[in-house]
């Protein structure tokens, strides 16, 4: 059923294609490396955004028409080679789109992904305390970026979760009071930074203390394993809430793992 590598999602979806590096974590960017690859777009605050196709943005109903004949719900990652927060010009319309899209797919978790958490301004009116089926997630990739979990914990959401991707340094004195689940990864690609088994460790270890949900996705290498172990323990585990309960009873549609 997946159409994607990530193997924390069974769907990755673009509704545009393009955006900017805000910190170092962005440096080695692969979305930027697949634009150039395939002609995408290029990156930068100045140029503009491709807005995917009219045909590619009907994959996710198809996807909710099939989870609400079977009754299982799927995880859509939104959006993989984009940020869906960033504040550039050309967004402010698709991102309008965007929204009347996931109102229109309650069998979907859309999983939206920023390093721009300053997003209550571009929530729309009727967000109030979050759309039952979207997940709110900030990267942080070591304690230089740890700021962006204070903003996004502010912002109401029926899951919010971190990315600790790249792992570039330590995070375990960060503060992840209000979050539901935490993702570990080390870079991956020709230029990868190495990670640090013990900074898993600890943030893994941080997180059963805390109550998040820990979910170890790789280490750094050109080509990380799939499905790796921490300590011979595999930790591929999704978050659960009050809140998700009760929205699976309302829709009939339960979770997909």
């Amino acid at each position: 059923m997946q159409n994607t590598k990530i193997s924390w999602c069974d769907h990755s979806w673009n509704p545009w294609i393009g955006c900017s590096r805000v910190s170092e974590g962005c440096r080695n960017c692969y979305a930027d490396r697949r634009a150039k690859q395939y002609g995408w777009a290029k990156w930068g605050v100045k140029t503009p955004r491709h807005i995917t196709s009219v045909d590619y943005w009907k994959q996710p109903l198809a996807w909710n028409r099939k989870a609400m004949k079977t009754g299982k719900r799927v995880r859509v990652f939104c959006a993989s080679l984009a940020d869906v927060f960033e504040g550039h010009p050309d967004l402010v319309e698709p991102r309008r789109r965007l929204f009347d899209l996931i109102r229109q797919t309650s069998g979907i978790d859309w999983l939206l992904l920023t390093k721009r958490p300053e997003v209550a301004s571009m929530l729309p009116p009727d967000w109030g305390d979050g759309y039952p089926n979207v997940w709110l997630g900030v990267s942080v990739e070591d304690m230089r970026v740890a700021h962006r979990l204070d903003t996004l914990r502010q912002i109401p959401a029926v899951v919010r979760f971190i990315s600790y991707e790249p792992a570039l340094g330590r995070l375990d004195a960060a503060d992840i009071s209000g979050f539901h689940w935490l993702i570990y990864g080390g870079e991956s690609g020709p230029h990868f930074r190495a990670d640090d088994t013990d900074w898993a460790r600890a943030i893994r270890d941080k997180c059963k203390r805390e109550g998040v949900t820990f979910f170890y996705k790789q280490s750094s290498g050109r080509n990380p394993a799939k499905h790796p172990k921490l300590d011979g323990v595999l930790h591929e585990h999704w978050p659960r809430s009050r809140r998700m309960r009760k929205v699976r009873e309302q829709t009939g549609v339960r979770v997909s793992a």
